[in-house]
């Protein structure tokens, strides 16, 4: 990859990535992914005592459908049991194909089993932690959220399953997202520095726009 468009990435992904500091909470709320290193990250959280339950949320979306024959959720839960998280702390929800259908359908799922909660710390890749902090502002604003990911770096995040080009794509269809959802409803607004608009403009350009929607009207 050429020099500039490696940096370009590597601005992208710098802003996507937030780096909260954690605090325990009521719940830990996993948005299921093709990276089953979330599922790792979210039972390391629960081992750390930070919060008692773990919600495993994601049906089939965008990245999984075609590839998994099984939910993200149920996927999921297979990697936290094998790291030792009891099933009695564990509640799925598979129905979901997007960020927004996680919220809901995990809000509904909850209130169902009558389980309050004031906060939470939702687990994502790491760069997906902004689109997912926005999306539960907007979504779910009563709750106090903070968000977390693998600690991995872009040179190191790329593998044999998900190729760091990859990454890339999908990384400017969530920036995109970050720029078109908030007038939509769907997210909170957020700055989006220049640098970040330039390496955007510059990525998109250069051919990663495989994830990219239609922009609205």
């Amino acid at each position: 990859m050429k020099a500039d468009l490696q940096l370009a990435a590597q601005a992208v992904w710098n802003y996507h990535g937030l780096g909260q500091v954690l605090e325990p909470a009521d719940l830990i709320f996993v948005l299921g992914s093709h990276d089953l290193r979330v599922a790792e990250h979210a039972a390391d959280l629960y081992h750390r005592s930070l919060a008692p339950r773990v919600v495993l949320s994601g049906g089939l979306g965008r990245l999984t459908a075609g590839a998994w024959t099984r939910p993200e959720a149920e996927m999921f839960a297979e990697v936290l049991r094998s790291r030792g998280v009891p099933d009695s702390a564990c509640l799925l929800e598979s129905r979901s194909t997007n960020t927004g259908e996680n919220i809901r359908f995990t809000r509904e799922l909850l209130a169902a089993q009558r389980i309050a909660v004031r906060s939470l710390i939702a687990v994502q890749k790491p760069y997906m932690e902004r689109r997912a902090y926005a999306t539960i502002r907007q979504q779910w604003p009563e709750v106090a959220v903070r968000v977390s990911s693998p600690p991995l770096e872009f040179a190191d995040y790329g593998n044999a399953d998900i190729p760091i080009e990859e990454v890339i794509h999908i990384m400017v269809g969530d920036l995109q997202r970050i720029l078109e959802y908030p007038r939509l409803g769907f997210m909170i607004p957020q700055a989006v520095p220049d640098n970040v608009r330039h390496a955007y403009d510059l990525l998109v350009a250069a051919g990663f726009t495989r994830h990219l929607i239609q922009s609205p009207t």
